[in-house]
């Protein structure tokens, strides 16, 4: 059955009903509706033996979205694929596979019985999947050349899932509404795809095949992102004739992975700030070309840029140990870097670690130590609570002055353990001023088991003072009269969105001191649990501990019951701006914080508001996608509880060993009675001692 979604324009349907083969002469009487039916069955017909139905047993009934919130159920029907050679390969979208079935099974047109499919091989950076049944004589589709495939012309979406082989594909109507999305590697098309259809062909009027329907997302690296859009308007397909240039590889049984140039760049947004480079990955193609931080990316493959998204765009169609050339502005010498061999893993990057915390809130040069952790490497160099850091430099360069904790966080955060470094230090107890020697360690998970209780000198809107030479700046003019600056709200507020579409919670304490750098705690609900009663009850859990530790809760509410969804997280965003905007909020401590569902939603947060998020802590929470990678200016640390009568126990445990691997701070705490619950008193206390010893360096 055809889905019709608007009537065709004449010259369109005349271009495609005529490629069919059909009449030149309109017959009398017919009108353009028929016309359309009849061009596109023609069209369908002629693909129609190549896709089939595939069907799989066992596996895992749940796996997550590629937005890292709710969960989807994997569906017991058949699912759709596109024969690519006649010697038996079947591509379909990898999404189809998320699962693991223990068995897979191909349904070809025009043959009795089912036959065993088998897994070659998956192309993990277009997610498709290559399987190989038994079969000889199969008929191969014509693919359309992506030259031919222009925005604005009739596409058909079709699946074989829930109507039999002898009858034709389901189909969806829609056009060709974008090329070269998903970062250049996808056709956008607004014909209804959906799980019905993922691994089925979209196809022109000709009856050739464009490409393969997948599930895609901009923001997602997975074979599940991109899932929540079905349905949507929004639907990707992987053009047929970039498959068939790997299909050699693929069928050799070699998966293909993104090539990666790995590097980091220094602002989040894509769109308008220049390429500037952060951070360059251990062991990447970047590094050992020789370029460094701070360089702008001017040139890719001979294309000048001058934004993230377009170098995004370029690479984004490249595999591993592929080409790329590229050139750089460093200072004002632009340098060039031809025929890099991309690489298709990195090496994970480790934080380096000194040792100690810093007394907030200071405006004076340097950092005054506030805790030094025992065994460290700033312990092992004799540093003790009450020095002063005034300068920091490599042990082969002289030590330069900083402009206290946020500027050394920022310094320490490019280097590597291992790192020796010259520190300049004056003592409280000699009131000396001495050179020390110290060695950087890695990052550590450890929660100190008591933090003084000074936290903060309480001079957070004092001007700081600024460690760096050249002119003195010209102080702002004074105003004749000084507005009188409105007294911030505090206690249980409600508020929402300017747009009103929605709604939040604020508790701030009812003695809140803008002088103060407060930690920002965002609690991000479970499935169901989102009624205004039931947030008051999670605020009155923590009322008490954010008066106490200088903290202030958010409590967003999600739209559904059922859950949160990944394109709520922009509204999660915008609540914490709001918050930020209008306290004092200390950046290196903001967290996300959730149970349940609400838990995956704070891991999704910590991974796709890297410049917001400094924390996860999550109960209850299993972790679906694989980790991003670590990001050397934006440290992001976990706080996970697990009941050891919790049925997603071993979720849990494995979620804390993926992010282990990708070289993340981890704090698991396993309660060996508890089931799917919240924190009791005592682990509350020790996630606020973790959250205050957030700004470790």
């Amino acid at each position: 059955m055809i889905r019709r979604r608007a009537p065709l324009m004449l010259a369109l349907l005349t271009q495609g009903f005529l490629a069919c083969g059909v009449a030149h002469a309109q017959p009398a009487g017919q009108d353009l509706e028929a016309l359309q039916e009849k061009a596109m069955k023609a069209a369908v017909a002629r693909v129609a033996p190549c896709v089939v139905q595939i069907e799989t047993s066992g596996g895992s009934d749940v796996i997550g979205t590629g937005f890292g919130g709710p969960q989807v159920r994997k569906g017991t029907g058949p699912t759709t694929g596109l024969i690519v050679a006649a010697d038996g390969y079947v591509i379909s979208s990898a999404f189809n596979f998320a699962n693991k079935p223990s068995a897979i099974f191909v349904a070809v047109p025009g043959r009795k019985d089912r036959l065993v499919a088998k897994t070659v091989a998956t192309d993990h950076t277009r997610m498709l999947t290559l399987l190989k049944i038994e079969a000889k004589g199969l008929p191969v589709p014509t693919p359309a050349p992506k030259k031919d495939i222009k925005v604005g012309e009739w596409s058909l979406a079709l699946g074989r899932t829930w109507v039999g082989l002898d009858a034709s594909p389901s189909v969806s109507i829609g056009i060709i509404s974008a090329l070269g999305r998903i970062w250049g590697k996808a056709i956008q098309t607004d014909a209804k795809v959906s799980p019905t259809n993922y691994g089925g062909p979209l196809i022109d009027l000709e009856g050739r095949v464009m490409g393969v329907l997948v599930p895609a997302s901009p923001r997602g690296q997975d074979e599940t992102a991109g899932v929540e859009w079905y349905d949507s308007g929004i639907g990707f397909a992987i053009p047929l004739e970039d498959i068939n240039k790997v299909l050699p590889r693929l069928r050799e049984g070699k998966d293909l992975n993104k090539g990666l140039l790995g590097i980091t760049a220094q602002n989040t947004d894509i769109y308008g700030a220049k390429p500037i480079i952060a951070s360059i990955a251990p062991d990447s193609a970047a590094l050992r070309a020789g370029i460094k931080s701070g360089d702008i990316i001017t040139e890719i493959d001979g294309v000048r840029v001058v934004r993230q998204a377009q170098v995004l765009h370029l690479l984004g169609e490249k595999y591993e140990g592929e080409p790329v050339s590229v050139k750089v502005l460093r200072g004002k010498q632009e340098l060039s870097f031809p025929n890099l061999k991309l690489s298709g893993t990195l090496s994970a990057f480790i934080h380096p670690f000194l040792g100690i915390l810093a007394l907030r809130d200071d405006p004076e040069l340097g950092e005054e130590i506030r805790y030094v952790f025992p065994k460290g490497p700033a312990d092992a160099a004799g540093l003790k609570a009450g020095d002063r850091i005034m300068k920091i430099g490599l042990a082969t360069t002289p030590p330069q002055a900083f402009s206290g904790r946020d500027e050394l966080s920022l310094a320490l955060d490019h280097l590597q353990p291992g790192t020796e470094l010259s520190l300049q230090v004056n003592r409280k107890a000699s009131k000396k001023t001495e050179t020390v020697k110290v060695t950087l360690g890695v990052l550590s998970e450890a929660i100190p088991e008591q933090l003084p209780e000074l936290a903060s000198k309480k001079q957070a809107l004092a001007p700081r003072k600024l460690a760096r030479t050249g002119p003195p700046r010209i102080p702002a003019k004074k105003e004749d009269k000084k507005e009188e600056k409105k007294k911030p709200e505090t206690g249980l507020l409600k508020r929402s969105t300017p747009g009103r579409d929605h709604e939040y919670w604020v508790y701030v304490p009812e003695d809140y001191d803008p002088n103060v750098s407060y930690a920002l705690v965002i609690w991000l609900h479970p499935a169901g649990k989102g009624k205004d009663k039931e947030t008051e009850q999670i605020i009155g859990a923590w009322d008490d501990f954010c008066a106490e530790n200088h903290l202030i809760l958010l409590c967003p509410k999600a739209e559904s019951e059922g859950g949160w969804l990944g394109s709520e997280a922009d509204f999660v965003n915008q609540a914490a701006r709001a918050v930020m905007g209008e306290y004092t909020i200390d950046a290196q401590r903001v967290v996300a914080h959730g149970m349940g569902i609400g838990g995956q939603m704070a891991f999704y947060m910590g991974f796709n508001a890297r410049d917001l998020i400094r924390g996860v802590a999550t109960t209850g929470a299993i972790l679906n996608n694989p980790p991003k990678d670590n990001v050397a200016n934006q440290r992001l640390s976990f706080f996970i509880v697990a009941g050891g009568k919790d049925p997603l126990l071993e979720g849990i445990q494995q979620s804390k060993e993926k992010l282990t691997e990708h070289k993340f701070p981890v704090v698991y705490h396993e309660i060996p009675e508890a089931g799917n619950q919240y924190l009791d008193g005592v682990m509350l206390r020790e996630l606020i001692r973790w959250i205050d010893s957030l700004d470790r360096q």
